[in-house]
Parts: C-alpha cells; sequence; structure tokens
C-alpha cells in the first residue's frame, strides 16, 4: 500500500505502487473505475423500483449500493484487489440468485447478463480456480432451477415482483457497458503485457549478449592474470634463485659465525620473499581448480616432528613456549593421504599462531577420536595465546589478501593469503575449519581429517635412497645443462662442483640438442624459456632421435615459471621431472639420483 494512502483518499494514483506488476494495476483500475459505473447503474435501478413500489427489489438494490460505496472506499484506502473481488462476486452470485429463486422467481435475460458477468469477471479477477468456482455455483443453481420449473415443481408463498420494461432496459444496458468495459479493459492491459514481454525479451537478449561479451572479457583477463603471473613469477624467481643459490653455496663452504649468521638471515630474506611469491601463485591454482591432491604413505608423526621443529625456533627466539602434543595412538601408523597439502595447511596455521603471538604459548596438537574400518579420523588443532579475532571478523580472514585490519597488516606484516590457502585446500577435499577465537587472549583453529591406513612400517617408508647418501658417487656423471641465464649458469656451475660433477653447458635449445648429439650425456638439465628454440621443444626434439639410448636419456626442467599446468606441460614435452627455481640442492640431488637409479641399477663410481 502507498505511504499517501489513508482512509480520506480516493486518488487512483496513491494506490498504484511499482511494486504492482502490470497485470495487477490493471485489475486495480477495473475495480476503481468499474465501481462508477456499477454506482451509477445501480442508484439508476435503486429509483426506478423504488417508483415501482417493489420493496423486495429496493431493498437489494439499497443493499447493493451501500455495498458498492463501502468496497470502493476500501479499495481506495487498502488496494486488496483480491478480498474486494471476492466480495464483489459472492454479492453479485447472492442478488442473482435470490432474485431467481424468490423476487422474481424466473430466469430472465438480466440474470443470464449477471452470470455472464460473473464468470467473465472471476476468470480475469482471479485466475482460472477461483474463475470455474464462481462460474459454478451461479450456473448450477440456475440450471437447477430450469429443471425444477419445467417439471412445475417450484413453489413459494411470496408473490414474484415485476419489473417494468424501463427498468429491464436499464439493466440490460448496464450490463452490455460492463461486459465491453471488462472486455476492453483486459485486452488493453493484456496487449500492454505482451509488447512489455517483448520489450524485456528484447532487453534481455541485449543483456545476454552484453553478458557473454563480458564473460569472454573475464576469461580473456584471467588469462591474461595468469599469464602476467607465471612472466613476473618467472622475473622474480631468476634473481630470487641465483640469491637463494649463493646464498646455500657458502653456507655449504663452512662460513665463520659471524659470516654464516648474515648469510642465515640473506637466506631466510629470500626464503620469506619465496614464500610470498608461492602463496599468491598457489593461490591462483586453487582458484582455478588445478590443485591435484596425492594419495601416498606417509608417517605423520615425523611429519609433525619436522613441521614443529623448524617452527619451535622461531616461536623461542619471540620468548613463546611451543608445544607439540600427538596421540600415542598414531605413533608407529603409516596412513595414505597428501603429505605436502597437510604439510603446507598446519605450515600456514603454525606460522599465523607464531606470528600473531606476543607472548605467551602456541600449541600444536594431532588427537584420534576414531580408529575403525582401517581408517583413522584426526582432529588436528593449532591453539594460541595471540592477539585474537573479533567475531564479526571470523570470516572475513579467510578472504584472500585480507588481514583482520590495516593496524594488523602494518604491525604483524603477510600477505593475508595463509588462511585462504588453508580454507580453498580444505573445502576442496570436502573438510570444515573451525575456528574459536576471543581478542586478546587467542584464537584456536581445528580441522578433522580421516585417512586410511597402510599396513607398511615406518622403516619402509623411512629408508632414504640408498644413493642419497652417497651423492660423491655422481662424480663422473655427464650432465648437460640448458641455461641462458649467466647467472644461473655460474651457481649451476659452483652447485654441481659440490658433487664433484663438471656439467657441459648449452645457451639454448638448439644448441643443446646439437652438442647433445655430439656427445655422451647420462642426464640433462633443462631450461625452458630460452632464446632461438625453449626447453620444451628441445626435449620434443631429444625424444624424436633415432638412437633409443639417447632418445631416452633423463630430463629435468629447471623453471622459474609458474604457469597453472607446469606440470603437465613439462611431461607432455617428453621431460621426466621440473625443479622449481629458487629449488634446495638436496632437492635436485635427490630428482638426479631417483632418474639415473630409475634408468640403471648401479651409478658409475
Amino acid at each position: 500500500m502507498s505511504k499517501d494512502a489513508g482512509f480520506f483518499n480516493f486518488s487512483l494514483s496513491n494506490i498504484l505502487s511499482d511494486e504492482q506488476s502490470a497485470l495487477d494495476q490493471a485489475r486495480i483500475r477495473l475495480l476503481y473505475y468499474g465501481f462508477f459505473i456499477l454506482l451509477v447503474t445501480v442508484s439508476g435501478l435503486f429509483f426506478s423500483v423504488y417508483l415501482q413500489h417493489l420493496p423486495l427489489l429496493s431493498i437489494t438494490s439499497a443493499i447493493t449500493l451501500g455495498a458498492i460505496i463501502v468496497l470502493y472506499k476500501y479499495l481506495t484506502y487498502r488496494p486488496d484487489w483480491r478480498g474486494v473481488s471476492h466480495a464483489l462476486l459472492a454479492i453479485a452470485t447472492l442478488i442473482n440468485l435470490s432474485n431467481v429463486f424468490i423476487i422474481i422467481q424466473k430466469v430472465d435475460i438480466i440474470a443470464i447478463q449477471v452470470i455472464l458477468l460473473a464468470v467473465l469477471f472471476s476468470y480475469y479477477m482471479l485466475g482460472q480456480r477461483w474463475g470455474l468456482f464462481y462460474s459454478l455455483i451461479n450456473i448450477i443453481p440456475v440450471l437447477a432451477f430450469y429443471v425444477i420449473t419445467y417439471n412445475q415443481a417450484y413453489f413459494i408463498s411470496l408473490k414474484p415482483e415485476e419489473l417494468d420494461q424501463s427498468t429491464v432496459i436499464i439493466s440490460m444496458f448496464a450490463n452490455f457497458i460492463i461486459i465491453i468495459y471488462i472486455h476492453s479493459h483486459f485486452y488493453s492491459a493484456f496487449i500492454k503485457n505482451i509488447k512489455e514481454l517483448r520489450q524485456t525479451s528484447e532487453d534481455q537478449a541485449i543483456l545476454n549478449s552484453k553478458l557473454e561479451l563480458a564473460i569472454e572479457k573475464a576469461e580473456k583477463s584471467s588469462q591474461v592474470k595468469s599469464e602476467f603471473l607465471a612472466t613476473m613469477s618467472h622475473e622474480i624467481r631468476t634473481p630470487l634463485n641465483a640469491i637463494v643459490g649463493m646464498s646455500n653455496l657458502m653456507i655449504m663452504a663452512n662460513p665463520r659465525p659471524d659470516q654464516k649468521e648474515n648469510l642465515n638471515v640473506l637466506k631466510s630474506s629470500a626464503n620469506n620473499l619465496q614464500s610470498i611469491v608461492n602463496d599468491v601463485l598457489d593461490f591462483n591454482k586453487i582458484e582455478a581448480g588445478k590443485v591435484m591432491f596425492e594419495s601416498i604413505k606417509f608417517n605423520l608423526d615425523d611429519l609433525l616432528e619436522n613441521l614443529c621443529t623448524s617452527q619451535k625456533a622461531k616461536a623461542e627466539a619471540k620468548g613463546l613456549n611451543f608445544t607439540l602434543k600427538v596421540d600415542p595412538m598414531l605413533k608407529g601408523r603409516v596412513l595414505y593421504g597428501d603429505p605436502t597439502r597437510l604439510n603446507q595447511v598446519l605450515f600456514n596455521l603454525v606460522s599465523n599462531a607464531i606470528k600473531f603471538t606476543r607472548q605467551g604459548n602456541v600449541y600444536v596438537k594431532a588427537f584420534c577420536y576414531e580408529d575403525r574400518n582401517n581408517k583413522l579420523r584426526i582432529t588436528f588443532t593449532v591453539k594460541d595465546t595471540g592477539i585474537g579475532i573479533d567475531k564479526d571478523n571470523l570470516q572475513s580472514i579467510f578472504e584472500p589478501f585480507t588481514q583482520e585490519s590495516i593496524t594488523t597488516t602494518r604491525q604483524y606484516g603477510g600477505t593475508g593469503m595463509g588462511l585462504a590457502i588453508v580454507k580453498r585446500l580444505l573445502e576442496l577435499q570436502g573438510l570444515q575449519m573451525h575456528v574459536s577465537s576471543k581478542l586478546g587472549e587467542g584464537s584456536e583453529f581445528s580441522f578433522n581429517m580421516e585417512f586410511p591406513v597402510s599396513e607398511a612400517s615406518i622403516n619402509e617408508i623411512g629408508e632414504n635412497h640408498p644413493l642419497l647418501h652417497n651423492a660423491g658417487a655422481l662424480s663422473s656423471l655427464r650432465v648437460l645443462i640448458a641455461e641462458d641465464n649467466p647467472v644461473n649458469v655460474l651457481l649451476m656451475k659452483k652447485l654441481l662442483s659440490k658433487w664433484k660433477i663438471v656439467p657441459t653447458i648449452a645457451e639454448n635449445g638448439e644448441k643443446a640438442i646439437e652438442t647433445f648429439k655430439n656427445g655422451d650425456f647420462d642426464i640433462i638439465l633443462m631450461d625452458l624459456q630460452m632464446p632461438v628454440m625453449n626447453g620444451f621443444d628441445a626435449a620434443m626434439e631429444i625424444r624424436k632421435l633415432p638412437d633409443a639410448g639417447k632418445a631416452n636419456v633423463p630430463i629435468i626442467a629447471l623453471t622459474a615459471a609458474a604457469l597453472l599446468d607446469i606440470e603437465e606441460q613439462v611431461l607432455n614435452a617428453g621431460m621426466n621431472d621440473y625443479v622449481s627455481k629458487p629449488f634446495k640442492p638436496e632437492q635436485l640431488m635427490e630428482k638426479i639420483q631417483t632418474l639415473i637409479f630409475a634408468g640403471s641399477n648401479q651409478i658409475v663410481a
């Protein structure tokens, strides 16, 4: 109801609103103007029957006139067109049937017209269900009256009243006007509605076209974003690879204590920068649905110990007490799962706990709450006594690039990506993060995860590859490095020299193929982005060589790129594995030895 429609309102505009449909507005207009026609008609009928001294018809006309005035006033006060329509139909039905059975005691042309009006009005105003209802309660009694009078079985003691010709003419004329008005009004409304629907359809088509363009633009934007991230990652990782690599080499060279401290600071800062880059790229992969979860054997106890050992040093450096509690039921159990992603989730939670705790404690707990059907259900909990989180911000902290407040970002640093990655990694596995926190008292993050249990022993999965203990055995390994960046070439030479390996260098993919054809090599370390010919094309050309021995040589991609499908591209190009720059020396060593050991059961000493 419009706010301007009061008890003394008589204006149509005050009872129409934009919230009403075009059809509902047409119904209200029909009632509003129809009441004027009814008012004039019934007034004329009242005076006509009154002057003819027909008491029953006079009373009926007066009651009808009063009802019309009341319903009109109700409509202008509260535009309840359904209620008004029901009231009008009920009054018309009662009057018509009382005329047929009591007052006039016959079915004349006026009664037929009233029935037609009731049928038309009920269907137009109230729809099919109510239209059928009012049609039947008007038609069936009249048909029954016909049958009764046909058998001459109808009789009441009341004498019927007779209308003169003038009254009949007035009634017929008024009924025809109302019938024409109803048809004309709704025909106009339906035509208008059809035009609006056509216009809406055209507008919808235009919107759909714009939406398609917007989707296409968004897809291109997403592709550009991915390419930009890949490019920026490559540009950042390339110098970062040199910084981390040189730091590792200098630390491996037994520096003085003061030098080692400086190198550790340098390495730690580089690792922090690498972590920020990895967070952004990891989130991009997660959003693109490119994350795949492994199901391999691992020792949960070892994973937690290794994770918390590195984090404990950071906590103790801040003066915090760090506690790890592992359920005894988990000791000695080998599980199937994705240790890398589990470690990533826990690492982010523990890092946050340490970061946002000034004093007090950080707890990490793994509790087995169910052991059944060779499956363990484990609750992981990370709790701190840090700054806490306001309850209004509990959901926003899981949004990417978001921290609880700008003050928090300035005071504690970070990108705000950690919890977003944690939440999405858990959701991709159908898991939920549970958070409880009190401002100024601390926070607790927990989640439940299910793991199938392996029958393998810890010793089986804990055994290192036998070659990893003897890097010196690789001294005679023939290594070809395809790399165009002079700094990376220098780094790789120095790194391999630690393992007594003297590599051969090719500055691009084309040169690498030529060098490989003319020499004998046990493995190729292939950069991907090089001038003249990139690493992908070079690897595919090598795989096409007629010499099977050369064509199947192990190839490890060394890449600073971060394309979402980089692993898929590397494997499709025929390469065996890849290492992302900057990499840990032991990581490269392990991959080299694994591939060499897989290709032959021994290494040339």
